[in-house]
């Protein structure tokens, strides 16, 4: 006998956080905060209150969450190592100093703004400064009780430490070429301009699900990391309308990596910022913000698809359809700017590499009079975490290059040393498990010590987690910090291995060794090791990509 027992009604779902579905009663203790007051508020706290009373003064939500909109966080306690990471809560780790972000949109520098960030790193930041592969700088050992004179200095020279972190649109990578470059499309400054300058102050974007990337390039190379952004512009020549722009949607890294996706459409110059804060639009409203590790555009553009966001963004956001253009193609080839190269007047730029990004104030202010020396003028920060000088004469190349070597920096660098990454790591981050910075720049000499160079490009990139801040996953090398158990039971740093990641038209995440770590203290041996059997067994043009793919795991272990 057969009983037709009711159907069990399905469970109904969790709401994710979407403003425009949920309503914006708040899921989550950042939630809270952040609809408390208008987080730029702490910034008046910081001055009259907060650098006059001392660390101790700071109330937990303005230090662990409000500063982040400031440009600021605190920095992990020394000594504390990666074992610890995870196992304490953040005030546990932190220490009574901040990182500080300088922004840089569009790469924008100038002797004068290199020599302020110098000196400020000279007389408060204990002479650290790291260029970031967000064309930011980075400094440290910063104290609450010198920030507001910080924030004067930078003020006076037309830079800003706001919204260099927090769930914002961070800071706008640009081509560092942009209205100079003899293979550009179309310069695409004015868009960054505008958006800085009209769209960024509004109170409508200091509330986002989480942080926000943008891009925007003119670019023929295609050299701001576009296809891993939340949104970004490349240079896009359509056969009627002429030179403009095509948008991608929808990329990031970490532990859930996706590639971003064109919308297929053409946009002129004159709409990008119009696009730009439909798409931070969608995210404010339709994004998710009850998980954090969901809080993310390309989670909704993953759910949706590409179709559905180009039709809300049309028909909710933006004032008219946009034109429908076949996606851009991906391009091949380097897209780093290392070397000299030709400018639209005749003159040249000149991209020169600090290895890994790491500098000292010291140096940046001797790179400003290396410059001035040479009436350089303009300066960019990059994606690649280079330093290009524009507007030299030809006959003046090879002085300018002698003067910037002399300051530490390397204008001929091996592929080694130029294409080498790294993310802060254990000594300042919280979030790391193992130490970067200092085994980058070890493994680099290392590497020219025991191989020299390599006469094809090959990046390399440690990560401290798996927040993969310096790209582990489309690296050719990318090594992922943990920490693991050696032969003796004892804890200790090392790394979980990606190889053969790349962006362009070979895109990809890598391979993955089931099983493969590496310890930190035996990474050098296994990096030459590795690099050595591509040489090796490589077919003639075959790059270490390519070459990953039919390596047997005996040659890439």
């Amino acid at each position: 006998m057969t009983t037709n027992a009711p159907a069990r009604p399905k469970r109904k779902p969790k709401p994710e956080g979407q403003w425009n579905i949920d309503g914006t009663s708040p899921l989550n203790k950042e939630e809270e905060v952040k609809q408390e007051q208008e987080a730029f508020e702490v910034k008046q706290r910081v001055i009259d209150t907060y650098s006059k009373q001392g660390f101790d003064s700071i109330p937990a939500d303005d230090i662990s969450k409000r500063f982040k909109w400031l440009g600021i966080y605190t920095q992990r306690k020394q000594n504390l190592g990666g074992e610890y990471t995870g196992q304490l809560e953040n005030h546990e780790l932190q220490d009574k100093y901040f990182m500080m972000r300088v922004r840089f949109d569009g790469g924008q520098a100038t002797p004068e703004r290199l020599r302020v960030v110098g000196e400020i790193s000279r007389d408060f930041a204990r002479s650290t400064a790291d260029f970031t592969d967000r064309q930011n700088i980075q400094l440290h050992w910063i104290r609450i009780e010198d920030v507001p004179e910080i924030w004067r200095r930078l003020d006076a020279v037309g830079l800003t430490t706001m919204m260099g972190c927090g769930d914002v649109p961070r800071v706008i990578l640009g081509s560092p070429t942009a209205g100079v470059a003899a293979d550009e499309i179309i310069d695409a400054s004015p868009a960054i301009e505008e958006i800085k300058e009209n769209y960024l102050p509004r109170a409508e974007f200091h509330n986002l699900p989480r942080k926000f990337k943008t891009a925007i390039s003119g670019n023929s190379r295609q050299d701001v990391t576009h296809e891993i952004q939340d949104v970004a512009f490349i240079g896009k020549n359509h056969p009627e309308y002429g030179p403009g722009f095509d948008c991608f949607v929808g990329g990031g890294l970490s532990t859930n990596p996706m590639l971003s996706q064109s919308l297929g459409a053409w946009i002129p110059i004159e709409r990008v910022p119009e696009v730009w804060a439909g798409v931070v639009g969608i995210f404010r409203d339709y994004g998710f913000r009850r998980l954090r590790n969901r809080a993310r555009l390309k989670f909704l553009v993953a759910k949706w698809g590409i179709e559905k966001f180009r039709e809300v963004l049309e028909t909710e956001y933006l004032d008219s359809p946009l034109l429908d253009a076949e996606p851009t193609p991906l391009q091949s080839g380097i897209r780093d700017h290392i070397g000299a190269h030709p400018q639209k007047d005749g003159n040249f730029y000149l991209g020169v590499k600090p290895t890994v990004g790491h500098a000292t104030g010291e140096q940046l202010i001797a790179i400003a009079e290396a410059a001035e020396k040479h009436g350089i003028t303009r300066i960019r920060t990059t994606p690649m975490k280079e330093l290009l000088f524009l507007d030299i004469p030809r006959e003046k190349l090879a002085e300018v290059a002698r003067d910037l070597d002399a300051t530490g920096l390397y204008s001929k660098p091996s592929e080694f040393r130029r294409g080498i990454i790294s993310c802060t790591g254990l000594e300042f981050c919280k979030l790391a498990h193992v130490t970067t910075k200092s085994r980058a720049i070890e493994l680099v000499d290392e590497l020219e010590e025991r191989i020299g160079d390599i006469d094809s490009s090959l990046t390399i990139s440690l990560n401290g987690c798996p927040n993969a801040c310096a790209r582990s996953q489309v690296s050719d090398i990318g090594l992922k910090g943990q920490t693991l158990t050696d032969d003796e039971g004892n804890r200790v740093e090392g790394f979980q291995v990606h190889l053969g990641g790349a962006l362009g038209i070979e895109q990809n995440f890598g391979r993955k060794l089931k099983g493969h770590k590496v310890l930190a203290s035996e990474l050098g041996d296994y990096v030459v090791r590795v690099v050595k059997n591509y040489k090796q067994q490589r077919e003639e043009g075959e790059s270490f990509a390519q070459w990953t793919v039919r390596a047997d795991e005996e040659a890439l272990s």
